[in-house]
């Protein structure tokens, strides 16, 4: 099975200004657990996470005042469509993440996470959701 079988097609993307409380309310309303940072005219594309999040507020760092890019992990490793699940897997263990950004040259086109990863490994296997319309 390939990351294309798997990822999720609903890509949330934010701005480095965006605050970590903007972006924690659009993670909650969208449910899922990272977004994709896209800052054209700095560090390119990167990546915010639930985790990010928590960690800025376990160090008593204010939501309203604290922005993504100062929590965005900008050296990411991407997925292409065509990787099996295995190559997803095995790189999102050797690096400890949970998210890989998926691209179709330079676009972002999915996101596959470890529960994706699950899911369809699992016996009793649901697609991934995806944004329509």
């Amino acid at each position: 099975m390939l990351v294309r079988d798997a990822m999720s097609t609903m890509v949330l993307t934010i701005g480095p200004s965006h605050t970590l409380r903007q972006a924690a309310r659009l993670m909650a309303s969208r449910r899922v657990g990272a977004a994709v940072v896209l800052d054209p005219d700095g560090s390119g594309i990167g990546i915010l996470t639930e985790r990010d999040v928590l960690n800025a507020l376990g160090r008593d760092q204010n939501p309203d005042v604290e922005t993504a890019d100062t929590h965005t992990t900008t050296d990411v490793v991407f997925a292409a469509p065509a990787w099996t699940l295995e190559d997803a897997a095995q790189a999102m263990t050797h690096g400890g993440f949970r998210h890989l950004i998926v691209l179709d040259g330079q676009e972002p086109v999915g996101i596959v996470s470890v529960r994706d990863i699950i899911r369809c490994w699992s016996p009793d296997r649901q697609p991934a959701p995806s944004l329509t319309g």
